[in-house]
């Protein structure tokens, strides 16, 4: 298939800059696989719309703020911007580097007065590897303190607090982006699920190039995805494994928590508990192997994001939703509101 099979135009109002308040009054698009039917429900009636025994599977990352502005002394007094990809490399950080023209070899990036980084090497796809004059745990502390939300670029305007870019059950500290699908929960819908007897389990996936990353080839099977660590223990593993055998949906939220529960299936159709790196892509034509249903927000066009959803339900399917949305004005990519597909 080709990338521009998975463009579409869509009206720059209709791009959220900020959160709903509160979180889970955000719109849910309902659709249905089998039949292309389309409903339309809020995210708090979610605990009335699943069926009892059904298993929701959420990404427990938690965005740390990775983005950093500094100078380079070398260069002038310029502000220049890192992003750091939680990719280390021989103890080097990999980061995204803008002006990508003033990060060259040998130049010393300053922060503050307590944190800077010298650039060792330019790569080939534009990334930078730094050295930072701390440790990793000591950088996570410089993180806290003058780091900033990595918001998306197409958020322009935003308001959004460091809490509303979060997830509320967010615990292991790893991505450079939300996972946005979970951020229309809250602990009241939580509570509810668990109320009506349906399973919530946890993964890790620390969101980062793989997730985010744009689709610049012609054909999909050229595209190649950068890989991203993830971790589902043996725990979570046996229960979901236990779950699907005795006829409970596996439903998934967010594209982050697909990748993790179908890079981690066997031939069998049975997960296999690891701590690793995916680079899965899915893309139409992608036999699913374990996941039955999906939360998901409506995504950027020809981004593998909206790939995977269209071969998940396919690709006329999806887009048939998608004019939907824009007719009845849905919000659209991290902030704005979501769609499960059942």
């Amino acid at each position: 298939m080709r990338t521009d099979d998975f463009d579409f135009d869509l009206p720059v109002e209709l791009i959220a800059q900020n959160p709903v308040v509160p979180r889970d009054s955000s719109r849910l698009m309902l659709l249905n696989r089998k039949t292309g039917k389309i409903g339309h429900r809020r995210f708090f009636d979610l605990p009335d719309i699943l069926q009892e025994g059904d298993v929701l599977v959420l990404n427990d990352t938690k965005v740390i703020p990775a983005r950093l502005y500094g100078t380079i002394p070398e260069v002038g007094p310029g502000r220049v911007e890192v992003l750091l990809l939680n990719e280390s490399v021989e103890g080097f950080q990999r980061v995204m580097a803008k002006p990508g023209k003033k990060f060259q070899v040998g130049y010393e990036v300053v922060f503050d007065d307590f944190l800077s980084a010298d650039v060792v090497e330019v790569e080939a796809d534009g990334c930078r590897l730094l050295q930072f004059n701390s440790s990793t745990s000591e950088l996570i502390k410089h993180l806290d303190r003058i780091g900033h939300t990595p918001l998306p670029p197409y958020i322009k305007s935003s308001t959004a607090s460091r809490e509303q870019y979060q997830t509320v059950y967010a615990r292991e500290q790893g991505s450079s982006a939300a996972p946005t699908a979970g951020l229309h929960f809250t602990e009241k819908v939580l509570e509810d699920l668990i109320a009506k007897e349906i399973r919530v389990e946890h993964v890790t996936l620390h969101v980062g190039r793989g997730t985010f990353q744009d689709v610049k080839v012609k054909h999909l099977k050229e595209h190649q995805m950068h890989s991203e660590s993830f971790e589902l223990s043996v725990a979570a593993a046996e229960r979901i494994n236990r779950a699907k055998q005795n006829g409970s949906r596996i439903v998934a939220v967010g594209t982050t928590s697909v990748r993790v529960l179908e890079s981690c299936t066997n031939s069998n159709g049975r997960l296999v508990p690891q701590v690793s790196r995916t680079n899965i892509f899915i893309y139409p034509g992608y036999r699913w192997k374990i996941v039955d249903g999906l939360i998901t927000n409506f995504h950027l066009p020809k981004s593998s994001l909206v790939m995977l959803v269209s071969s998940f339900v396919g690709r006329d399917v999806v887009f048939k939703a998608y004019e939907e949305a824009i007719t009845k004005r849905y919000r659209f990519f991290s902030f704005g509101d979501a769609m499960f597909i059942s």
